[in-house]
Parts: structure tokens; C-alpha cells; sequence
């Protein structure tokens, strides 16, 4: 994949699958302001991690991009949580570190799988 477009979306969709799925999972509800609430702090965070690490330029690259992308979502995401009033428990920073790892590098860790390799005979 070579598309910036397409690794922010994707990026974006890890985000908000975190956020359903806690809420969903909390019983808060599904409605679009209480995911926005939710949502927010997280996305903010992983436009400031594009922006730090310049992620367009290699926008599927597991390293660096994913893993500082992942690393600055988790962290500005609890930063900007935090300082709006919101729980940053151990537990949940825990939960969302290991989820947003998985699913933020994941996903470029398989593109880079997927990826045909040059020089490999055709058949």
C-alpha cells in the first residue's frame, strides 16, 4: 500500500473500533456524541503522530511509522484524556496500548507481508 489516504483511514478506523468497542463493552452507549467524547483525544493524538513522524512518506512502514504512530496516539491520547477530565486508569491505559499496538502496527505489519516481493518468479 502506498497510499497515504488510504493508511490514515485505516488508522483512523483502528481508532474508532478501540473506541466502540470499549464503550460498547462498558455499556455507555453507541451514540455519536458520547463516541466523539471518547474518540477525540485518541484522534487528535494520532494527527499529531502523523504529523511528528511524517507518516505519508511511508505511510505502511510497521517501522518507524506504526510504531510511533501507535506510541503517540497511546500517549497524547491519554495526555489530552486526562487534562479534558477523563480516567486514565492503569487498566485502561494498559487495554489501549496493547489494542491500538496490535491494530496501528498490525495492520502494516501485514501489508508488509502482502507486499510482492521483486525479483520473486511469477506463477
Amino acid at each position: 500500500m502506498r497510499s497515504p489516504v488510504t493508511a490514515l483511514v485505516l488508522d483512523v478506523l483502528c481508532v474508532l473500533a478501540f473506541v466502540l468497542i470499549g464503550r460498547a463493552n462498558h455499556a455507555e452507549g453507541l451514540a455519536p456524541a458520547g463516541v466523539a467524547a471518547t474518540a477525540w483525544p485518541f484522534l487528535a493524538a494520532l494527527a499529531a503522530a502523523w504529523l511528528l513522524c511524517l507518516a505519508w512518506r511511508r505511510p505502511a512502514a510497521p517501522v518507524p511509522t506504526g510504531v510511533v504512530v501507535w506510541l503517540v496516539t497511546v500517549a497524547g491520547g491519554m495526555a489530552l484524556r486526562a487534562a479534558a477530565g477523563g480516567g486514565v486508569q492503569v487498566s485502561f491505559v494498559v487495554v489501549a496500548a496493547v489494542f491500538l499496538g496490535l491494530v496501528l502496527v498490525g495492520w502494516r505489519a501485514l501489508a508488509l507481508l502482502r507486499r510482492p516481493r521483486h525479483g520473486a518468479a511469477e506463477g
